[in-house]
C-alpha cells in the first residue's frame, strides 16, 4: 500500500483498495480482554470503505438526460475552485482540492468534518 499524505501536503499517494475478510469485522465492537469495557478497534481496521469524491451535482429531465453524447457539457451546481466533498460510505467527512502527483489524481483535504458533527448527521 503508498504512503499517507505528508504533513506538509508535498506528497499524495494514491489510495490502494483495500481487502479483508469480512468476517473479521464480526467482533468489531467486542470489549477488550478484561472486561474494562474498552472498545477494541483493531478488528475492524482491514474493513474496506468506499471513498468517493464529488465535483458537483445537476437535476436534468430524462429528455436531456437522453440527449446527452460525446462532447456534451453539463452545469454543475458549484462554481470552478470551489472544494470537492469527500464521502466514506455516502457519510460526508471532509473537503478538498484536486492534485495531480505522478500523473495521477488525488486529493489534498482542506476540511476534515469533525468526528461529533459526522456522528451527529448519522443520527
Amino acid at each position: 500500500m503508498n504512503e499517507p499524505i505528508d504533513p506538509a501536503g508535498a506528497e499524495l499517494a494514491s489510495f490502494d483498495r483495500l481487502t479483508a475478510d469480512p468476517s473479521a469485522a464480526a467482533g468489531a465492537m467486542a470489549a477488550a480482554p478484561g472486561g474494562s469495557g474498552d472498545v477494541n478497534l483493531e478488528v475492524i481496521l482491514e474493513v474496506p470503505v468506499t471513498l468517493s469524491m464529488e465535483v458537483g451535482r445537476t437535476r436534468i429531465p430524462i429528455r436531456n438526460l437522453l440527449q446527452l453524447n460525446q462532447g456534451s457539457v453539463v452545469e454543475l451546481d458549484r462554481a470552478a475552485g470551489e472544494p470537492l466533498d469527500v464521502f466514506v460510505n455516502g457519510t460526508l467527512v471532509a473537503h478538498g482540492e484536486v492534485v495531480v502527483v505522478n500523473d495521477k489524481f488525488g486529493i489534498r483535504l482542506t476540511d476534515v468534518v469533525s468526528p461529533a458533527e459526522r456522528i451527529r448527521k448519522l443520527k
